[in-house]
């Protein structure tokens, strides 16, 4: 009963000054807005970048030169020239790695395209006729290029969705020539709006044999990555050990901390990448966090003002029957409210931003971009808002449960 009277009266405390209880509670709102903000980003980014890498497959896995990078100085090692046709096909062999279904050399640069008067910055990816297939590049217009085109090194290209309407616009592009590099291709294919998927940028792509692409753009004789894509999700850990056992015969190398390639699959990317992404929300969080604390010690200066006016008001309760731990009460029960509506309100103000982040991202990035609310997070900002109410709002609460019935009265 006394609970419910102390609420009731650190409520019209509160309503009686509403201008100073909005503005102190304007740090908690701050505080937990970038905290929702944050998670939600966090989130949506780490979705979105991970089903990016899951889309390659479950079944597939990459192989790229050099050593595996575990800091700057092991960035040279991404320009090593260890993948090469030899490699490639050692790994076609059943005897080496009998559970790979494809072997697949990938081979990446950037150039312009040149079509008329239209110039545009493009991808250029070099496969195989498998590419196709593993990545579900069908084109929506004309036709993928064929193993004879990737065997007699064919100048020809599949464009991106981006990349033909920057060159064609509407305009029918297939069957166009195009020029990268001082030299002509032939436009045979268009991709629909795809998107990106692991390492690839489709929409502004260029897709061309790894033959031609090596000989006529790149000028370079190994692979920038071998892709290979099992026979079975179960054997996809057997299959990483016989491709590492079969290059490390290849390249005479008996100490697996020698390698000069590294082997990945898109669950090991992912995981790593999630990793990464957990470590740098929660960071950006606690930064966010400090704005509480701000926040915290703003409401107990502003208690401390609140207990000095109403110094009467406390005598005068006092003098009615008043205990120090109703006056205690009362004031903690202030802080708390103040801080826990501070907290809800930024846990809708971090929501809509949230939303509207989204929109903007999908529509004008173009996206694939999914709002997240992170619930964990909500819950948690409330109870450490309401527990910074409550460790911040103790000492001016002890100041007014002190004070003397006699001398509160006498107060001017």
């Amino acid at each position: 009963m006394k609970l419910k009277f102390s609420l009731k009266t650190a409520i019209t405390g509160l309503r009686t000054h509403k201008s100073r209880s909005a503005l102190t509670i304007t740090g908690i709102v701050i505080g937990i807005t970038s905290i929702i903000l944050i998670m939600s980003l966090g989130q949506g980014a780490k979705d979105l970048i991970i089903g990016q890498i899951q889309g390659l497959g479950a079944k597939t896995i990459a192989i790229l030169p050099g050593k595996e990078p575990s800091g700057m100085s092991d960035l040279s090692t991404l320009f090593s020239d260890s993948l090469k046709e030899r490699e490639m096909n050692a790994l076609k062999q059943k005897t080496n790695v009998p559970n790979a279904q494809y072997v697949m050399p990938v081979v990446f640069g950037s150039a312009n395209a040149i079509y008329q008067n239209e110039k545009y910055g493009i991808s250029i990816f070099g496969g195989t006729e498998l590419l196709e297939k593993i990545f579900d590049a069908q084109p929506e217009k004309g036709v993928f290029y064929t193993d004879d085109d990737v065997r007699s090194g064919a100048t020809v290209v599949v464009l991106g969705y981006k990349a033909k309407d920057k060159l064609f616009g509407n305009d029918e592009a297939v069957g166009q020539k195009i020029r990268i590099k001082n030299t002509t291709f032939k436009v045979i294919g268009v991709l629909p709006k795809k998107g990106s998927s692991s390492f690839i940028s489709f929409d502004e792509a260029a897709l061309t044999p790894y033959t031609t692409a090596q000989r006529y753009l790149t000028g370079t004789k190994y692979f920038n990555r071998l892709i290979v894509e099992t026979d079975s999700e179960v054997n996809l850990e057997k299959t990483s050990s016989d491709i590492r056992i079969t290059l490390r015969n290849l390249h005479n190398i008996t100490d697996p901390t020698k390698d000069d390639f590294y082997v990945s699959t898109p669950a090991e990317v992912a995981e790593k990448l999630g990793t990464v992404f957990n470590t740098l929300t929660i960071f950006l969080s606690a930064v966010a966090a400090i704005s509480l604390v701000v926040g915290g010690i703003g409401i107990m200066n502003i208690m401390l003002v609140s207990v000095t006016e109403r110094t009467k008001e406390i005598g005068l309760r006092k003098a009615i029957g008043a205990t120090n731990k109703d006056i205690l009460t009362q004031f903690l029960l202030e802080a708390v409210i103040l801080t826990a509506t501070g907290g809800l309100i930024g846990i809708i103000l971090g929501s809509v931003l949230s939303i509207i982040a989204t929109v903007l991202i999908k529509n004008v990035g173009g996206l694939n971009w999914q709002y997240t609310f992170p619930i964990g997070a909500a819950i948690l900002g409330l109870l450490v808002a309401s527990l910074v109410g409550l460790i911040f709002g103790i000492y001016p609460a002890r100041q007014a449960s002190k004070k003397s019935p006699m001398e509160a009265l006498r107060y001017e």
